[in-house]
């Protein structure tokens, strides 16, 4: 670059070459300000530099404004990326949302770094992000806030035309369905899921895409799953960095541990249980002073010793906040290696723990507790049909000396917390859940719902006690922690919950007084009435949602004022948090809460409650796609279902059978005009005052199932009954969805 003196400073030559080369070296201070300095532009020659870039962008070769010039198809200092993936260190990395590779060549990848405070970018979300083209080890973007979901891209199954062309069929439910032109098809096979970026949307015919990213072959038993993960953006493939860190682990040694190896420990898992992450025993209480008393152990898997702060192992597993859970498969938060291997507590096999030996009254109460770094053995992998069968008489394969020593002790010890649990009275619902089993092929084989056993209720039981030491030790300590914590209804629910109620004549105590007894109450009330179902599903929607967050508000529902999970770390981060926590207060070794872990423990809380959600989502919308696809051959077919929702534009009824739902448009229930009562959860008919509360048995037809999307459609067979409707709900309702029309005039709400 030429250089002239000017002001005895030596500057670059004024011209387009010299700007313009000044603009592409140095994209972050690329201001008219700084073009000014850097060429000594003052007097005559800031005119000459003012026409200089005039021309340039006049010939569409300079881009950008007084505030931040770029070359055409540039980027500036702050932008939009999306994250498009990993490297192979685990590392994510982004791409522009807006680039146009045809004027500024190939799209360039950015290493991401996270933004120090607030939510932690994932693949798939969209991010406002600083550049630093000039960063060691090269293009760098740090996150300055992530962005709400991309609305502008879509899931969608591409379906190949005849030319070459194609369509993408949506997987949401209120997606769109989009053509393809050859050129935009990017290589796409027929039944591949791809990533869908809309073009236009001509005033007729289909909307027009560019496929932007395949995803995935449709053809694959995990297909269904498959959907699932990615358009909820969950992480479901380890970057080859956290594996290759995972085999390297070995097994832990003694250092800083007690020797429990002789305690006969065992795991009571389901059948098909491929990790095992708590042991339980139990034991007569010696002492004197607590006479009847039992000792009760709960060993748990101790992770923090293979997975420490700061390591790729732990920046992946807080990333995945937790395992997810598909009937076709498990999407786990930790690698083989280390879930299944060296922290399952595999049988007859040295393994690392944390130990808890609580010590109970004859009635249950817990009179002390104490934590302990242990090496283990677990003496039997036991199935929890296979503890109940042992302990009713049909002990099976599992050997005398077990039941004797070990299950019957548990047992025992469990008939005391069960004493102290009803004294508790936490909120009792009946909402049995159900069981997808499919065949080989990945299809839905039947739905089962697994029988409630006692040995359930123990290991639950067991498991509550636990984590509800680990709280009152850290507590104990003053060591921050992340609590599991549920709060109580709030006061819009409970008033919804109070109006519903007075359709049923069942009064509910006042806001202020209530306890999960109250909800009990009710419950017990309705036990074996056709009101059952209802009351109980009325109940749970009044509840507030369960998160992490290191403010103690206690457990509503539990009725436990203190409460955090510490019971499995090796599918929950928030438990291997709590691992770290107690090993740092009670100084039990190495692989403690780290001061990083400690300052961003209020972010870790919102970022695996998020994560815990997105799981439930998708897990939900996986069973959702599964139903619908098994029934897709069913259109025609007559089922007994439930109303599970009763909304404005329709009702919600439940396949009992499959755990399913479908939807009834209130436009097909009947010619007359339907007021949706919110308090009584009703539809009811103007003129007939017939209608449909949640709750309600029906027969419905099966008109439409859209496997992709998971919906299915009904139409109703049961006829409407007289139904009350509430006063209050109704002036409600009527605010809603506007007054009935006078008599010969349609109105918002006339249904036909």
């Amino acid at each position: 670059m030429a250089r002239r003196v000017k002001d005895g400073k030596t500057h670059p030559t004024l011209d387009r070459e010299s700007v313009l080369r000044f603009i592409a070296e140095n994209p972050l201070r690329a201001t008219k300000r700084d073009l000014a300095k850097a060429f000594g532009a003052k007097g005559d020659d800031r005119i000459v530099l003012k026409n200089i870039l005039a021309d340039l962008q006049a010939e569409g070769v300079l881009a950008g404004s007084r505030r931040q010039y770029t070359r055409p198809g540039a980027l500036p200092s702050v932008a939009v990326l999306r994250v498009s993936g990993r490297d192979d260190e685990g590392g994510l990395l982004a791409e522009p949302v807006k680039w146009d590779e045809d004027e500024a060549g190939e799209r360039p990848r950015f290493r991401l770094k996270q933004a120090r405070e607030g939510k932690a970018a994932g693949v798939g979300d969209r991010a406002l992000c600083r550049l630093d083209f000039e960063a060691e080890g090269g293009p760098t973007a740090r996150v300055i806030r992530v962005l709400e979901a991309d609305k502008a891209s879509a899931l969608g199954v591409f379906r190949l035309m005849p030319g070459g062309a194609g369509r993408v069929d949506p997987v949401e439910r209120r997606g769109l369905e989009y053509s393809v032109s050859p050129e935009d098809v990017q290589g796409a096979r027929d039944g591949d899921l791809v990533e869908i970026e809309p073009l236009s949307r001509p005033r007729a015919g289909f909307p027009k895409g560019r496929v932007a990213r395949i995803v995935g072959s449709m053809g694959s038993e995990r297909a269904i799953s498959t959907i699932a993960l990615h358009a909820h953006s969950i992480p479901h493939v380890f970057p080859k960095s956290v594996l290759e860190e995972a085999e390297k682990a070995g097994p832990a040694t003694m250092e800083s541990r007690e020797d429990w190896r002789s305690l006969p420990l065992v795991t009571i898992d389901p059948r098909d249980a491929k990790d095992h992450d708590d042991a339980v025993h139990a034991a007569p209480d010696e002492d004197e002073a607590n006479p009847g008393g039992h000792v009760v152990t709960v060993a748990i898997a101790d992770v923090s010793f293979h997975v420490r702060p700061g390591s790729r192992l732990d920046s992946e597993a807080r990333l995945r906040g937790n395992s997810v859970y598909f009937p076709d498969r498990v999407v786990p938060m930790l690698p083989e290696r280390i879930s299944n291997d060296l922290c399952s507590l595999r049988e007859g096999v040295d393994r690392p723990a944390l130990a808890v030996r609580m010590v109970f009254s004859a009635t249950g109460e817990k009179r002390r507790h104490s934590f302990h770094r242990i090496m283990m053995k677990s003496r039997a992998k036991l199935a929890y049909e296979q503890a109940q069968a042992a302990i009713d008489g049909m002990p099976d394969d599992v050997d005398d000396e077990i039941v004797t020593t070990v299950l019957r002790p548990l047992w025992a010890a469990y008939e005391a917390l069960k004493a102290a649990r009803g004294k508790r009275q936490p909120l009792d619902l009946d909402l049995p859940e159900r069981k997808i089993v499919l065949d080989d092929a990945g299809r839905v084989a039947r739905v089962v719902v697994p029988e409630r056993l006692d040995a359930h209720r123990l290991i639950e039981e067991f498991m509550i006690q636990a984590n509800v030491a680990a709280a009152e030790a850290l507590e104990t300590r003053r060591q921050k922690l992340v609590y599991r914590a549920h709060d109580a209804p709030s006061m819009a629910k409970l008033e919804s919950l109070r109006d519903f109620l007075k359709t049923l004549d069942m009064p509910l105590a006042k806001s202020g007084n209530l306890r999960p007894s109250h909800f009990n109450g009710i419950l017990a009330q309705v036990k074996d009435t056709e009101h059952e179902s209802l009351v109980n599903e009325v109940v749970l929607r009044s509840q507030s949602q369960a998160l992490y967050q290191s403010e103690n508000i206690g457990h509503f529902g539990l009725n436990l004022s203190r409460y955090a999970h510490f019971t499995s770390p090796i599918r929950r981060y928030a438990d291997l948090l709590v691992h770290r926590a107690l090993i740092t207060a009670l100084g039990l070794g190495p692989g403690g809460l780290s001061r990083e872990d400690e300052e961003r423990l209020d972010q870790t809380a919102e970022e695996i409650s998020q994560a815990e959600r997105r799981a439930m989502a998708a897990e939900r919308d996986t069973v959702d796609r599964l139903i619908a696809h098994h029934l897709a051959d069913k259109v025609g077919a007559n089922f007994s279902g439930r109303i599970t929702g009763v909304t404005k534009a329709g009702l919600f009824v439940r396949l009992p059978e499959y755990g399913a739902d479908g939807f009834i448009p209130i436009s097909t229930l009947g010619g007359e005009y339907f007021h949706y009562d919110e308090a009584a959860h009703t539809l009811v008919g103007e003129r007939s005052g017939h209608g449909h509360r949640l709750g309600d048995s029906v027969e419905v037809r099966l008109v439409e199932a859209a496997p992709l999307a998971g919906a299915m459609r009904f139409e109703m067979l049961s006829e409407a009954r007289k139904l009350p409707r509430s006063n209050a709900s109704f002036h409600k309702a009527g605010r809603r969805t506007g007054r009935a029309a006078p008599r010969g005039r349609s109105g918002p709400r006339k249904r036909r």
